[in-house]
């Protein structure tokens, strides 16, 4: 039978998906999401620009990394030896902090960090889950708990100066 069979075929066949949005197999609807709109870079926050190729390189990977999970995964994830998270959620802005709230993100979000690294964190908010699954009342659209909006690169730690050691 082998002398039959379509090699040609077989690869072109074997790079079809064979998964869909709503199957089984498929985790895209708890996977966390980024959002950059948010992000500016007053006060003690940097540009891209700002930070090394490597320091880049560095933190597009842990995008990639933290994106095949939920935010919740990385609120429980243990990292550090004060027993510290990979994500920590404060509910409001820090108020021992170098940064300023943007006027353009809204009061009521929670604020949190991302931890990358050494001194680097990765500082946005989240939709609190009061609001999950809420319709919003203009744009007819659903909250999503589960995006962290980018407001900042913080490469000192300088946004919530009471975790400093």
């Amino acid at each position: 039978m082998t002398q039959f069979q379509n090699s040609r075929k077989g690869k072109f066949l074997s790079t079809i998906p064979t998964t869909d949005l709503e199957g089984d197999s498929s985790d895209l609807v708890i996977r966390s999401k980024f959002n950059f709109s948010y992000f500016c870079h007053q006060d003690a926050g940097q540009r891209f620009s700002e930070w090394t190729p490597l320091q880049q390189c560095k933190l597009f990977d842990k995008l990639v990394n933290f994106s095949q999970q939920p935010l919740a995964h990385w609120q429980a994830q243990r990292v550090g030896g004060a027993g510290g998270t990979v994500l920590a959620i404060y509910k409001k802005f820090p108020v021992n902090s170098d940064f300023s709230a943007p006027p353009s993100v809204p009061h009521d979000v929670e604020w949190g960090r991302f931890r990358l690294g050494g001194s680097e964190r990765l500082i946005g908010f989240i939709v609190p889950h009061t609001l999950s699954d809420r319709e919003h009342n203009k744009h007819k659209r659903r909250f999503d708990c589960n995006t962290f909006y980018v407001v900042f690169l913080d490469r000192d730690h300088r946004f919530y100066k009471s975790e400093q050691k």
